[in-house]
């Protein structure tokens, strides 16, 4: 045997033994999450997978978040704050906003895998174990994450507004090179749908790993004082959709209310914004990946082709 063979050998029996363990970078935006947040921070101290780092932004609270934060900064050295102005809360660009300001205060190159949390959720003590083996195991993989879980009559119930292969915005776990080549989150409606066109056209996976129960404490867009077919019809301008797109989107959530003036205020909405002509952040090739993958999706499960 060769000493090549030899120095193989010995490395391949040293990582079998002492597998690479990746890192892990967390960043949670809370914003008047006093009493949500220290769910979320006991359950990720009650993770079997101990080697993170968490960045807790405090995005302009006006309640006692920041006493909460403190108590585990103070205690736990993998605990880490910052601090926000904030104005009035809204969907999309403003917790992503708040995720890059925590972001900032971080080496990205110290990690392997970066994840955005939501100060609301309760992970099970497995979820860092096992999103950190799955990246380990599964080079191709770029973002990863489990599922959510809404309490009712006293049960924790799949909360079904998503479909199962799509990880929600609360829990989304990004290997740091998927990450960086699609150029992070955009801070604007839809970033939790971008990220998912992008990776996938950029040749990386996203997985949803059912075994995850993800318990989500409040329900999302309580506090938002958008309206609701304002919000669709700035999301679908936002998220890049071509105007036919657009309509067939706002069609979908119409018919949920079985509204057509519902359909008319979303379509009304997002003509706004084109009129306006507001700023996207997707580059246009990357809004012809948006709107490819839509169509793609639409010829799949209404045409059948």
């Amino acid at each position: 045997m060769t000493n090549d063979n030899l120095y193989l050998l010995f490395v391949t029996y040293y990582l079998f033994i002492y597998p690479i363990i990746l890192k892990i970078l967390i960043i949670i935006p809370a914003h008047n999450e006093e009493e949500n947040l220290p769910f979320t921070l006991d359950s990720l101290q009650q993770q079997s997978f101990q080697n993170f780092t968490t960045v807790i932004v405090n995005d302009g609270s006006v309640d006692r978040t920041a006493d909460v934060i403190r108590k585990y900064t103070t205690t736990d050295t993998r605990f880490q704050t910052i601090d926000l102005q904030k104005s009035a809360h809204q969907p999309g660009s403003k917790v992503v906003n708040a995720f890059n300001n925590g972001l900032k205060t971080q080496n990205v190159n110290d990690f392997d895998i970066i994840c955005k949390f939501d100060a609301d959720i309760i992970l099970p003590e497995h979820y860092l174990e096992t999103i950190e083996n799955t990246f380990r195991d599964n080079p191709d993989y770029g973002l990863a994450g489990g599922l959510l879980y809404v309490e009712k009559d006293g049960n924790w119930v799949y909360e079904g507004n998503s479909n199962k292969h799509h990880v929600r915005g609360p829990m989304k776990a990004y290997r740091k090179e998927c990450f960086l080549q699609m150029g992070g989150l955009r801070e604007t409606l839809g970033w939790d749908n971008i990220d998912s066109v992008l990776l996938a056209n950029l040749g990386w996976k996203e997985i949803v790993l059912p075994e995850l129960h993800v318990k989500l404490i409040k329900v999302k867009g309580a506090d938002y004082t958008i309206r609701p077919a304002d919000y669709y019809g700035r999301y679908f301008y936002f998220l890049g959709l071509n105007r036919f797109l657009a309509y067939i989107a706002a069609s979908k959530e119409a018919a949920k209310s079985r509204s057509v003036s519902f359909f008319i205020k979303i379509a009304g909405a997002y003509e706004n914004c084109r009129s306006e002509k507001l700023e996207l952040r997707l580059s246009k090739e990357e809004q012809k990946a948006v709107n490819d993958q839509r169509w793609k999706m639409l010829k799949k499960k209404w045409l059948k082709m």
